[in-house]
Formats: structure tokens, C-alpha cells, sequence
């Protein structure tokens, strides 16, 4: 039984990086071919909702490490796709936010994304992104949440 188990644990391993891999492939030479990188796209993608987000916040929803955030959100404010405020309820803080350039080459780099992603099911859409976030929050769970 335990066999089993490991077997079972192995291949959806393999599956779960197989699909990561190909997805994550696929993304980035769309996104080349916009000019933009997999990491500036999700940025992009966060502050593309107009609310303005603090660097913690981008991080995580980015998958970067702050110092490495950082470096990219420099470079987009250089591109003049991003411009930094000051937080108005926590003026120590500093938000960020797409500049109308920004929301221009968002939009072209989203669009040629979904254009490029392949189609599922509705149905099967949905229940992946359920499975996938149950997942996750048994992962979570299971490691104390680190």
C-alpha cells in the first residue's frame, strides 16, 4: 500500500512540474515577444486593478524575493510603465502604480497571452483552479504555512 502511495505522490509531482514547465514556457516566449519578462507581467498584472499595492504585497503576488522585486520595479519605473506614491494612510510606505503607458502595455501583453493560452472547458477551468488552491492550502497547512 505504502508503494502505492509513493507511486501516486511521484506522478502528480511529475504532472504538477511538467504542467508548470510547459505552462511557464509557453508564457514567456509570448511575453518576448512583447518585451516583457513572466516576473513584470505578473507585476504588471497586480497593479493593473488601479489600487496601488506596496512592495511586500507585489512580492508575493510576483513570487520575488523584495531585493530582486526591487531591481524589476526600477527598471518598469525607468520604462516609464510604473510610477511610485506615497502611501496617503501610511506615509511611510510607498505604492505602486501603472502609469497610463504601463496600462497600454499591459493590456497588449495580456491580450497576446490570452490569445495564446489554450482553451479548456469552463468546467474543467474551474475545477482545476479549485483543486490547484486546495492544493495549496494543504501544502500551506502541512508545512506550518512557511
Amino acid at each position: 500500500m505504502a508503494t502505492s502511495s509513493v507511486r501516486r505522490t511521484h506522478d502528480l509531482m511529475r504532472l504538477l512540474t511538467r504542467a508548470e514547465r510547459l505552462a511557464a514556457r509557453r508564457l514567456q516566449e509570448v511575453l518576448a515577444q512583447e518585451g516583457c519578462s513572466p516576473e513584470a507581467w505578473r507585476v504588471l498584472a497586480l497593479l493593473s486593478d488601479g489600487a496601488g499595492h506596496h512592495m511586500s504585497a507585489i512580492a508575493e503576488a510576483a513570487f520575488l524575493p523584495p531585493p530582486t522585486l526591487t531591481k524589476l520595479v526600477d527598471h518598469l519605473v525607468d520604462q516609464n510603465l510604473v510610477h511610485r506614491r506615497v502611501d496617503p494612510l501610511d506615509r511611510r510606505r510607498v505604492l505602486a502604480h501603472l502609469t497610463p503607458r504601463g496600462r497600454d502595455f499591459w493590456r497588449r501583453a495580456d491580450r497576446a497571452v490570452r490569445a495564446d493560452w489554450p482553451v479548456l472547458d469552463p468546467a474543467d477551468e474551474e475545477l482545476l483552479r479549485t483543486l490547484l488552491a486546495r492544493l495549496a492550502v494543504t501544502l500551506e497547512q502541512g508545512t506550518g504555512g512557511e
